[in-house]
């Protein structure tokens, strides 16, 4: 079954307001392997798959597949001088919870296996029922959701973290990969498919159809100012109430002309993640003990000790994961937070292609935690050789999820609006929004 798009089964316009720029556009007709992106910042507006149902529900089955076998076989192993350990993929959270570290472990348990699992069979539940032409209950409150666990998916962080991990000791040791190492590669490739092939514009229009466009919607111009808002989870443009607010009439998603003290919150957050940055650099991430001897590794400390091993790449990798990410994305947000009244099309531009870019290697942060799970679950060896948490490992966390959390509250169509008069910006900073709605 391959249901055909839907711009050739209505004949009403289907317009959409860039989630980025707040641009109202028409969309053309999409044929399969075509996107439709907006004309003011380049933003991808609908992507179009050939046979989207079965081409996700395919690769979520393959995905699922792959993390059961990399939860159900060994992952890695290791031996020194006799003496060695074998783990699977969870002890890699559940051993944290030995070391008084449970908030880490559930950080590491969630974004490596929990929610990629909870996403993989939303997925699979929504593309059954369409195949059959026949939503199954609750597929509406499944499909807001997916969108929602997207950024929170790390499996392609954590593949990263494991090698960085191996290589830290394979100088010290011998290394054994197991089943569930290389099952956990494919798993997180299968991932990385499954969420680029969903075509959530073909989806939600199976799902629930797509309810005229309000009407006297003028296109080429920006929504807001005529009341006008896209839904960011399915995409309809629904008409606003006086307040600038709304219900979406199709997924039932909250609507803002602009998200709600945008700026207040970004800022609240980039400060907390500030403040935590500092006693994750500080204090040691992990302890080594060698022979007796215990080696406290701040995040700076282990990037030398790479170096110093001869490690360059590895080195490079951790340092710009863990120094130059999360300081450059506090740097780039504040920027943004301070520019948005003084932006105008001519620079707007520029400012959300940096948007995208702090949104986009935030997660990758977490490749240090990863390497923190690993090693302190993989190296066991008593007084040879043992790899225990530090105190900036929580912190460090806390720093990465913090950002993310920044670039989520900040609303990058704040840098379109119009600049604001002099005496009216005031009046700005205190909602947290640009030009009146």
């Amino acid at each position: 079954m391959d249901r055909s798009p839907p711009e050739t089964r209505t004949s009403r316009r289907r317009l959409r307001a860039c989630h980025e720029c707040d641009w109202l556009v028409a969309l053309p007709p999409l044929h399969p392997g075509e996107k439709a992106d907006c004309p003011r910042c380049d933003h991808t507006l609908a992507s179009r798959h050939f046979r989207p149902a079965q081409r996700s529900m395919a690769l979520a089955l393959a995905a699922l597949v792959t993390l059961a076998l990399a939860i159900s076989f060994p992952f890695v192993s290791f031996s020194v001088s006799g003496v060695g350990n074998r783990i699977e993929l969870s002890q890699t959270a559940t051993t944290l919870i030995g070391f008084d570290q449970p908030l880490v472990a559930i950080a590491v348990l969630l974004t490596i296996a929990v929610l990629p699992a909870v996403y993989l069979a939303g997925v699979i539940w929504l593309q059954f029922g369409l195949m059959r032409q026949a939503p199954l209950p609750a597929s509406r409150s499944i499909a807001r959701s997916l969108a929602h666990l997207h950024p929170w998916m790390m499996a392609d962080v954590f593949i990263v973290g494991a090698l960085v991990s191996l290589i830290k000791i394979a100088g010290m040791a011998d290394i054994e990969l197991g089943i569930a190492f290389w099952a956990f590669c494919a798993f997180a490739l299968m991932l990385l498919f499954t969420t680029q092939s969903l075509d959530a514009d073909w989806m939600w229009f199976s799902l629930a159809g797509e309810p005229l466009a309000p009407a006297g919607a003028r296109t080429g111009e920006p929504a807001s100012p005529q009341g006008l808002a896209g839904c960011a989870t399915c995409g309809l443009v629904n008409r606003l109430d006086h307040r600038g607010q709304g219900r979406c009439r199709r997924c039932g998603e909250s609507l803002h002309a602009r998200l709600p003290h945008s700026l207040q919150r970004t800022w609240a957050l980039l400060a907390a993640a500030t403040v935590m940055y500092v006693p994750a650099n500080l204090y040691p991430i992990m302890t080594t003990t060698s022979l007796g001897h215990a080696s406290p590794s701040t995040i700076i400390g282990g990037v030398v000790e790479l170096a110093q091993m001869g490690s360059w790449p590895v080195a490079a990798v951790i340092f710009m994961a863990s120094v130059i990410v999360p300081v450059g994305k506090l740097v780039a947000l504040a920027w943004l937070c301070l520019v948005v009244k003084r932006s105008d099309e001519l620079n707007a531009a520029t400012r959300t292609r940096l948007y995208r870019l702090t949104e986009f290697i935030g997660r990758w942060s977490m490749v240090d935690i990863f390497v923190v799970a690993i090693l302190v679950a993989l190296i066991r060896a008593g007084a040879l050789m043992s790899i225990t948490p530090g105190p900036a490992a929580l912190a460090f966390g806390a720093v990465v999820i913090s950002t993310m959390l920044a670039a989520m509250t900040f609303d990058p169509r704040l840098l379109w609006d119009p600049p604001l008069p002099r005496e009216s910006r005031s009046a700005s900073a205190v909602t947290g929004q640009g030009s009146p709605r």
